[in-house]
């Protein structure tokens, strides 16, 4: 599935720089001109060469093309949409004239070409780098023109192209997997970075350079607040002009007249990973009978109050690429009917065994999460009424990952563009254990087929056909518990006018939310 994920500061460190009064972010938020947002996580990296901005929405970087609010492709550093020769296996790209990065160099086709081949390269640690599989050759042609030849026709190939771009005068010189890049990045985009605070807070100001035009948002900060109820109390306060919250902490500000509050749909979900090493969540019929054991409508009322959809797979139940009639009520006779098939017979104390193993195992979820948190014990909940003995544990990031191979974990996924974008890296076998590419180290040949021919097909027809496959395989073999697809949720202050929200992949808040385009916010009347 998954694009790389954004790491959550630690919740403690996170707190004290909440309640300390001498950690405040910025400026209070006073002006047009200066925007202070809360958000839950930081990157890992600023680095494109490691993932950071893959998907879009980078404010230091540009990519050959970017997204419109529509999540339609448009020009960035390439002067059109790319021109596609043989029989979809040439990409050629011409690059827009005049741009510059920060530092003032030019950019060039070179650059395209270092950005690209570093990525592919095996000796870059960039887990999202399967999604340029398609990929044989980039090279320059001038310039100012990039070729990309594929090994095989790829439909969403130019979505991909999104990818930050970054200056190989700079980065070249560098070891991508710990130079100073990583930190202290150099781009062509809206922003330049100003500064970072680890666990606390970003800040960048505009480039005044800036190909697309000066920005009028001048100062950007970005606060690290890990945990949800301080990041509210910090909006309210008046801390912050925005944040992004879970939808029971946003819906107590819908009476703010000061503030607006944003809905954006998502292809983000919350599922269970059950890695299939664990002896119990492993086991393909406690798999199934937790999958029909959940109540998702309830989940979705009661968690998300109403912001979402039950989540029957990967893909959310409103996208032309679902699978109709997969939608699956909770059954806990049918759940149980299976584990006694299976031997899984219960015990005195209500919990079902197997050859003297209880069925029980833990479910880690990150601290600080109120969202996570409340999907774990709904579904602890749900998991008893048929006899499984799932255990909730919060952990920071650092001890979960060490354990995730072995131990479920209550995650987020989904990313926005093109099945292809979340599912593969989500459940192709090849990618099992690769940090967080296949959590649950799923391996199910007929869903690697399906992905294969999803990938590399052209025809929509079929490349629904393979997605239709894959979805129905995972309501027979489950390697996750899905639960919802989630809303975001997100309140302003009311100082722009005419802000708007994409439709967003997983990772959200620091490149989502209505400030996705915030080089382009105009000072409300």
């Amino acid at each position: 599935m998954t694009t790389r994920r954004i790491r959550g500061a630690a919740a403690a460190v996170a707190m004290a720089g909440a309640v300390a009064a001498c950690s405040a972010p910025g400026d209070g938020g006073a002006s047009a001109d200066s925007v202070v947002i809360g958000v839950p996580s930081e990157p890992d990296t600023l680095s494109p060469l490691l993932g950071y901005g893959k998907d879009g929405n980078s404010k230091i970087f540009d990519g050959l093309l970017a997204r419109d609010a529509d999540m339609g492709l448009k020009p960035a550093l390439a002067k059109a949409l790319p021109e596609v020769t043989d029989g979809g296996r040439t990409y050629t790209y011409t690059l827009r004239d005049g741009v510059k990065f920060s530092d003032g160099e030019p950019l060039t086709a070179d650059d395209v070409v270092f950005t690209y081949t570093t990525v592919l390269d095996d000796r870059t640690n960039n887990t999202a780098k399967s999604e340029l599989d398609a990929v044989k050759e980039v090279r320059a042609d001038g310039d100012d023109k990039v070729v990309f030849t594929l090994d095989y026709p790829y439909a969403a190939f130019a979505a991909r192209t999104v990818l930050p771009i970054v200056p190989e005068h700079v980065a070249g010189g560098q070891d991508p997997n710990t130079g100073s890049f990583n930190t202290k990045p150099v781009g062509t985009g809206p922003y330049v970075l100003t500064g970072w605070s680890k666990g606390e807070k970003l800040t960048f100001k505009a480039n005044p350079d800036y190909w697309g035009g000066a920005p009028k948002v001048k100062k950007l900060t970005m606060a690290i607040i890990a945990d949800d109820d301080v990041r509210a109390t910090r909006l309210r306060s008046g801390d912050l002009d925005g944040a992004t919250l879970p939808p029971n902490l946003a819906a107590t500000f819908k009476d703010d007249d000061g503030r607006k509050t944003y809905r954006a749909t998502s292809y983000d979900f919350r599922a269970v990973t059950l890695p299939t090493g664990n002896p119990v969540a492993g086991d393909t019929a406690i798999r199934r009978a937790l999958d029909l054991a959940v109540d998702r409508e309830a989940m979705v009322d009661k968690i998300l109050d109403g912001a979402g959809r039950p989540a029957y797979g990967p893909l959310p139940v409103d996208d032309p690429w679902y699978a109709k009639g997969i939608d699956r009520p909770q059954d806990l006779d049918e759940a149980g009917n299976i584990l006694d098939e299976a031997g899984w017979k219960a015990g005195e104390d209500g919990i079902r065994a197997k050859d003297g193993r209880p069925a029980r195992f833990t479910l880690y979820y990150p601290s600080g999460d109120k969202v996570r948190q409340d999907h774990a014990l709904a579904y602890a909940s749900d998991a008893k009424k048929a006899g499984i003995d799932v255990r909730v544990e919060s952990a920071t990031w650092e001890v979960i990952e060490p354990r995730m191979k072995h131990d479920a974990v209550l995650a987020g996924f989904g990313s926005t563009g093109d099945p292809d974008f979340g599912l593969y890296t989500l459940l192709h076998s090849s990618l099992a254990g690769d940090g967080f590419n296949n959590m649950a180290l799923y391996d199910n040949p007929a869903v690697d087929e399906a992905l294969d021919a999803g990938r590399r097909g052209q025809d929509p027809k079929d490349r629904k056909a393979a997605y239709d496959t894959l979805q129905r395989e995972l309501v027979k073999d489950p390697g996750y518990t899905f639960l919802t697809h989630i809303d975001h949720m997100y309140v302003l202050a009311d100082r722009w006018k005419d802000l708007t929200t994409q439709v967003e992949p997983h990772e959200h808040g620091f490149a989502s939310g209505p400030w996705w385009n915030v080089e382009d916010w105009q000072p409300g009347a």
